[in-house]
C-alpha cells in the first residue's frame, strides 16, 4: 500500500474527502518525524513507538577492497510493532495438545 491508497482508505473509513484525509496523514506523518528527530519517543498504544536509536561506532569492511574501515555512531530512526499490531499481522496460534512423556519402566 503506498500513501495515495493509504489516504483513500483514511477518506473512506473516516467518511472524509481525500484532500482532508491526506492533510491529517501528511500532519500526522509531520508531527512524529519532528518529535523523534528532537529525541522524544511517539507511542500510539496498540500499534507501535517510533524512536530515535543510538548505532555505536564500529569496525566493518569495504565491499569493494575487504580492507577494514571505521564505521561513525550515528542516530537511526526505529519502529518497535505493539502487541496488538503484532497479534493481527501473526494471530497467535491455538497451543497443540502436549504429548506425555514417556518415563523408563
Amino acid at each position: 500500500m503506498n500513501k495515495s491508497e493509504l489516504v483513500d482508505a483514511i477518506a473512506s473509513r473516516a467518511s472524509i474527502t481525500k484532500k482532508d484525509a491526506d492533510n491529517v496523514l501528511t500532519a500526522v506523518v509531520d508531527a512524529i518525524m519532528e518529535a523523534v528527530s528532537s529525541g522524544e519517543k511517539v507511542t500510539l498504544v496498540g500499534f507501535g513507538t517510533f524512536e530515535a536509536r543510538q548505532r555505536q561506532a564500529r569496525e566493518g569492511r569495504n565491499p569493494s577492497t575487504g580492507k577494514p574501515i571505521q564505521i561513525p555512531a550515528t542516530t537511526v530512526p526505529a519502529f518497535s510493532a505493539g502487541k496488538l499490531f503484532k497479534e493481527k499481522v501473526a494471530p497467535a496460534k491455538e497451543e497443540a495438545p502436549k504429548a506425555k512423556a514417556k518415563g523408563k519402566k
